[in-house]
């Protein structure tokens, strides 16, 4: 029982949540906002309300906006400090098939091969002309022939990413012109290697405690952007420490919830715009002597310096890596 799943609502329990509260070899967590219903509760779910955030003692609550997405960290923290050893990231409206689970961290796996360039690793799963939320656009047209060049090694995986069938986290551009639904296929675990980069997400990812650091949220830019700058970031810091980004089929639909389309695209704009200097800045940066949560505070610092994050940043960010250095 140290695996946790952390996910944070504004609605009152959706059938993903039912779904998850299921799973009893894991615990759930909830985190709620301002906007979360009075007296939330679910069976074997285990809620933190905007009360019991005001209680707890993380240095990172003095500086995290309210109705943001980045108070999915204070779930984090908690399932930190009460031992876990995985964290798994989803969210409301992703409801989890009955055989849901993610590969072991560590084994043989089919990779990519170092190709030091952005990889849509969707092509491996899908015919489709489909691309992740934060893919550079002017890749996207790209199709890797990825089965050709496959080989098995012996790794460790720092994040597991599932695929979401359904409604799969696409941007805007994409819903706006197709928004077709897609049901991937599938195949075995694809794992990227070192230098080979592709965004990832929050909505069904899967973290193992030695970089639980890379779980934090930027505070202070766009939501649509939060979690994958996060993930920009981190894989630099993962190659560095000796891990690699695994992507693995599909195990739950998403059911989305109500959203503008073209206020997404109003907010994904910094991942069209930034997603390669993100990896270039941090890159530079990181350095395999320092410790992940050095390297993560270094890629902030350069960050902020080029203007893709705020200043006020780093205030969140010091005390995010006590907080959760305190429980590793």
């Amino acid at each position: 029982m140290d695996n946790y799943i952390v996910i944070t609502s504004i609605n009152k329990p959706t059938k993903a949540i039912i779904e998850f509260s299921r799973f009893t070899s894991y615990h759930t967590i909830v985190v709620g906002d301002k906007k979360t219903p009075d007296k939330w509760k679910y069976e074997n779910i285990k809620f933190i309300s905007t009360n019991e955030q005001e209680k707890l003692s993380y240095q990172c609550l003095k500086y995290l906006p309210w109705n943001h997405y980045s108070r999915k960290m204070i779930g984090y923290l908690y399932s930190a400090e009460q031992g876990a050893s995985i964290i798994i990231d989803t969210d409301d409206d992703n409801i989890p098939y009955s055989d849901w689970s993610f590969p072991d961290f560590s084994g043989e796996f089919y990779t990519t091969g170092s190709n030091n360039t952005f990889f849509n690793t969707y092509n491996f799963y899908s015919n489709k002309r489909i691309w992740p939320r934060g893919f550079p656009l002017k890749y996207a047209k790209n199709k890797e022939e990825v089965s050709k060049n496959l080989n098995k090694r012996n790794l460790n995986v720092g994040v597991w990413q599932g695929l979401v069938d359904g409604d799969p986290d696409v941007d805007a551009i994409y819903r706006l012109l197709d928004n077709t639904p897609c049901i991937f296929r599938k195949k075995a675990p694809l794992v990227l290697d070192s230098g080979t980069v592709c965004p990832y997400n929050s909505q069904n990812t899967a973290i193992r405690k030695e970089l639980f650091p890379l779980l934090y949220l930027p505070a202070y830019v766009n939501f649509r952007f939060t979690d994958i700058l996060r993930g920009l970031v981190a894989q630099p810091i993962m190659w560095a420490a000796g891990y690699n980004l695994g992507f693995t089929k599909a195990t739950v639909f998403q059911e989305r919830n109500d959203h503008d389309y073209m206020d997404d695209f109003v907010s994904e704009i910094p991942c069209y715009l930034y997603a390669e200097k993100i990896i270039e800045l941090t890159s530079k940066v990181v350095n395999s002597n320092k410790s992940v949560t050095t390297n993560l505070f270094n890629a902030y610092e350069e960050l902020v310096k080029n203007k893709i994050v705020q200043k006020k940043e780093i205030e969140v960010l010091t005390s995010w890596i006590k907080d959760i250095s305190s429980f590793m």
